[in-house]
């Protein structure tokens, strides 16, 4: 469904994106994943020739990304990260009127999608907040059925419970064998949809694998506060904890992998607080990577 070869986009000093090398397969979620500024979005509008490549090639559903994009656009449906609507009508009216544009979109589904996704469809565009704005985008792109969802960011703006629809109408999708193609930063959203993911940094695609083997990448970052002195040792050599420091009565420390081990050691002493965050990509990215050169990373070094 997706193809690209050594696609490269040069903005003069400018990073792109270098000699992008990607396969997604009909039928499958992919992930692209990349701190901010990696050049996810650069690659997914070059996919769609909204920006022409500088060398390399892209071909979506077999089809040449600039030889005819109007076929590809017919069969795709598309969230930009950023994307701006008209004020001055509804969130309904919004959505009829790219329904009437592409035409041969059901009106039941379109009213099942802002259900699902809880949008009052009777506000002005302008009167919504970044999430019901974002509502709008995922109803436009999804409505007609599209054989392949590319989706850049897709969750930004939306709280947990309705990041829940959007991710069980993303499965739905997969279902009906539709090709997902999904960017974000945060490690835990492509946990929950995608099958394969690749890892973009400063341009480049340095990592390409399943999401099982991803989560190996995956850490939490710790706080304990005791209510006595901090027990270094009952943790420093726990499977996957690293990085263990302690400040006053305060324990922080990194937890590759089940935290079962962290949770059972902590219940044996006065225990007043325990604080568990899954950083973000680029944090579990940088963790694992340090300040290396991409170039040395993807020589395994």
């Amino acid at each position: 469904m997706i193809e690209t070869e050594r696609l490269t986009k040069s903005y003069g000093k400018q990073r792109g994106i270098i000699e992008v090398d990607l396969a997604v397969a009909q039928g499958e979620v992919f992930g692209f994943l990349g701190p901010n500024g990696a050049g996810k979005t650069t690659t997914i509008r070059t996919l769609l020739d909204l920006i022409r490549p500088t060398s390399g090639r892209a071909r979506v559903f077999g089809i040449e990304s600039s030889a005819d994009p109007v076929a590809i656009h017919r069969r795709v449906g598309y969230i930009p990260g950023e994307f701006t609507l008209y004020d001055r009508l509804t969130g309904g009216q919004t959505i009829e009127y790219f329904a009437n544009l592409r035409g041969g979109v059901d009106p039941a589904y379109g009213a099942e999608l802002i259900a699902r996704l809880d949008l009052d469809p009777s506000r002005r565009y302008k009167e919504y907040s970044k999430g019901n704005k974002q509502k709008v985008g995922i109803v436009i792109a999804l409505q007609h059925r599209p054989d392949l969802l590319v989706l850049d960011e897709p969750t930004s703006g939306l709280d947990p419970l309705v990041q829940q629809s959007f991710f069980e109408l993303v499965q739905l999708a997969k279902a009906a064998g539709r090709t997902v193609f999904l960017s974000s930063h945060i490690l835990s959203e492509v946990e929950k949809t995608c099958g394969r993911v690749a890892i973009i940094r400063e341009g480049r695609i340095v990592k390409t694998d399943t999401v099982d083997a991803l989560r190996d990448l995956a850490h939490h970052q710790v706080e304990l506060r005791f209510t006595g002195p901090v027990p270094i040792a009952a943790f420093a050599g726990l499977p996957g904890v690293s990085d263990v420091v302690a400040d006053d009565h305060l324990l922080r420390l990194r937890v590759s992998g089940p935290i079962t081990p962290v949770v059972r050691a902590a219940a044996q002493y006065d225990l007043l607080d325990f604080v568990s965050r899954e950083p973000s990509l680029e944090e579990t990215f940088l963790a694992q990577y340090g300040q290396q050169p991409v170039e040395m990373i993807e020589h395994g070094r």
